[in-house]
């Protein structure tokens, strides 16, 4: 096999870098567009879409620096969380104007693309590699303990309309007991990986302050350039023929998450498989314990309620989603072909939303 030319390979990785620095220039573009000269609804999708790609490439890219300072279980933390925040903000716009089905599959579409595309992504790029195995089964348990919940308020759901006053009754304790859940996982990951990940930063690397001020910025960057391309989904859907399930559950789920897609990727190509599969694992959690209930218990304030009733392939598909990722993370290694496992799985979950809308 031909070694590959080390000096090639940092050449094209500049021109990328730069491409990418250019192409920010993107999200002015869609907001000029949209509030200055009313674009288009598909060309606004196509447009957001473009502009979330480099904005997802800056949240990577701040994150792998906030992690040389804080160690990759609380850089895979701060990537979730930043992340996860515009599908938050989608979420409760979706359920001001009646969207809760399109939330519901969001969720369910957040779920198992974090776990599975991207966690198996980020095994590709990444290839041989370390993972936190104690770590990421804490939080597998903690979506294992999400999707039971769910099915237990989702059984009497299936009958009748999910969105009736008894159900929204049930689901605030849940949604409660969730949120004190995602606190105490959160709590004890953090402590499994404090005092034994800190190591002294490069001397590339960009101050901590630095790098959680392009977080803000990228992340609400996102927010803004999400909730464009949501408003536009129904009528580009439309034009192309896609149901309002699968928008929601893939395309809506993609979009919302490119964030964690993005900086997954990027820190998996440059050999952290450990800080990559924290971010994936993490995000997943957090839209389970945190996102889900959040929106939920805010929706008693709105103008329509969110229950957290899930259908029978939202719920399979999640449990699923997290049994396989345990499984291939158990040991404490990332392989490549776990990897191509994982994406084939999910490839097999849209299947799936295809067959069932």
């Amino acid at each position: 096999m031909t070694p590959v030319d080390p000096d090639s390979t940092s050449m094209v990785t500049t021109v990328w870098r730069r491409l990418l620095w250019s192409a920010l220039v993107l999200t002015p573009v869609v907001l000029v567009a949209r509030y200055g000269f009313h674009l288009g609804a598909t060309a606004l999708f196509v447009l957001s879409a473009a502009a979330l790609v480099p904005l997802a490439w800056l949240i990577g890219e701040a994150t792998e620096h906030a992690a040389e300072h804080t160690g990759p279980g609380v850089g895979g933390f701060l990537n979730a969380s930043f992340g996860n925040a515009p599908e938050l903000i989608i979420a409760v716009i979706a359920v001001t104007d009646g969207l809760t089905g399109v939330v519901r599959g969001t969720i369910t579409g957040s779920v198992v693309s974090n776990i599975l595309l991207v966690l198996g992504a980020a095994m590709i790029f990444g290839g041989e590699g370390a993972v936190d195995a104690r770590s990421l089964r804490w939080q597998l348990m903690g979506v294992g303990g999400g999707v039971a919940s769910f099915l237990a308020i989702s059984i009497p759901g299936w009958h009748g309309s999910p969105n009736r006053h008894d159900l929204m009754l049930a689901s605030v304790p849940i949604a409660v007991a969730l949120l004190a859940a995602y606190g105490w996982v959160t709590v004890r990951n953090l402590r499994i990986h404090r005092g034994a990940e800190r190591a002294e930063p490069s001397e590339h690397a960009w101050s901590l302050p630095l790098a959680l001020g392009v977080l803000t910025a990228a992340t609400l960057a996102t927010a803004f350039v999400s909730e464009i391309l949501v408003h536009s989904l129904h009528s580009f859907g439309r034009a192309v023929g896609l149901g309002e399930f699968f928008i929601a559950v893939v395309i809506v789920a993609l979009v919302g998450n490119a964030a964690e897609h993005g900086g997954a990727v990027v820190v998996a190509s440059r050999g952290n498989t450990q800080l990559a599969t924290e971010i994936a694992i993490t995000s997943s959690m957090q839209v389970a314990l945190l996102v889900a209930p959040a929106v939920s218990l805010l929706s008693l304030v709105l103008a329509h309620r969110l229950t957290l009733v899930f259908r029978p392939v939202e719920i399979v598909t999640m449990a699923l989603a997290a049994a396989l990722a345990w499984l291939v993370t158990r040991d404490g290694r990332s392989r490549r072909w776990e990897g191509f496992l994982l994406t084939g799985a999910y490839a097999v979950a849209v299947v799936l939303y295809v067959l069932f809308p």
